[in-house]
């Protein structure tokens, strides 16, 4: 019931993202394209603008809600994200360092951007999870602190960048705001398979993370790899992230929020969790974007800073829930 739902809400969210935005845009109009009698403007709109666009906001909220779902099995830590684990910052600084340094060039036949955010995500995600690791386990405020301390030093850094490269200035702040304005199909084209693909290997994952629940020795014990597996997994996530910020800049709070909501509502199992978190993920990045483009008049507002308004009081009751808990 909780998949139809998400569903059901995801099919809205995508039909009203067509008609919303700084041209208008109508059902008759929208029926004139379906039969194709509409004007060539308005074939741009649908096609070129919106139709990419929402394709887009939904694969990027689903691989952040999936790889967030994926973080908090792995450091078995509700509070983790690759936007609070400072994966997100890491990915944001290889991506920098490629639309500043390396913007014609390409690696293996793949745009720099998204490889270099790949690279920035993985050092990351390895640098803060050796850091937050204490005698073996990884505490709540040690991962937090790690995070946020990675994401600070990450972001002096692109900064440092910024400043030193003042042409280049607008271009990537904008991106670090996190925004879908800039969607085309070319970047559809680069995150849709790499989507699929990563979260389909990590739902592949859901049982070993469900065993690993209990602790290293028991999953030992029954046949799970716990090293292998978690290294797969935190590989696998680092694409996601990487990928979602390579094609919409920092987008934060969207794995924080989603997994957790859905965790509470349908319980821990994660070969249930992960497919709603796709579904929950994507709608909801959806329901986001379109906020971002009617709550100011005349202007866009970038989708990042909604889902920021909407994660912090969010995380913000988490803590304190986890620190009454403690």
């Amino acid at each position: 019931m909780i998949l139809l739902a998400l569903i059901l809400g995801g099919i809205a969210a995508f039909v009203c993202a067509f008609f919303v935005g700084s041209s208008g845009f109508s059902f008759a109009e929208f029926a004139r394209v379906l039969d194709g009698t509409a004007s060539q403007a308005m074939y741009n709109i649908f096609l070129n603008i919106r139709l990419p666009r929402a394709i887009g906001a939904f694969l990027v909220g689903a691989a952040l809600a999936v790889s967030g779902c994926c973080l908090q099995g792995v450091f078995k830590n509700p509070m983790a994200d690759s936007f609070v684990l400072g994966v997100s910052s890491g990915a944001a600084l290889g991506a920098t360092v490629a639309m500043t340094f390396f913007t014609t060039a390409t690696v293996f036949g793949a745009g720099t951007v998204a490889v270099f955010s790949f690279l920035g995500a993985l050092i990351a995600v390895l640098v803060v999870y050796n850091i937050s690791r204490i005698r073996g386990k990884v505490s709540t405020f040690s991962l937090l602190l790690s995070g946020f301390s990675m994401s600070a030093m990450f972001s002096a850094i692109i900064y440092l960048i910024m400043l030193l490269n003042r042409d280049k200035m607008e271009n990537v702040v904008m991106w670090n705001m996190g925004s879908l304005a800039s969607m085309s199909w070319e970047k559809v084209a680069i995150a849709l398979p790499a989507v699929l693909v990563c979260s389909a290997l990590l739902m592949l994952y859901a049982k070993p993370l469900n065993i690993m629940l209990n602790g290293d020795e028991v999953s030992r014990s029954l046949g799970v790899d716990t090293h292998k597996t978690r290294r797969n997994m935190l590989i696998l996530t680092s694409l996601l992230s990487a990928v979602a910020v390579s094609v919409s800049g920092i987008i934060g709070f969207v794995g924080l929020m989603v997994p957790h909501l859905l965790r509470m509502a349908a319980g821990p199992d994660n070969k249930k969790l992960m497919p709603l978190c796709f579904v929950g993920g994507g709608a909801y990045l959806l329901v986001c974007d379109i906020i971002a483009r009617v709550i100011l008049s005349g202007q866009e507002m970038p989708v990042g800073i909604v889902t920021s308004i909407l994660g912090v009081p969010f995380f913000i009751f988490l803590l304190r829930r986890g620190r009454k808990g403690v």
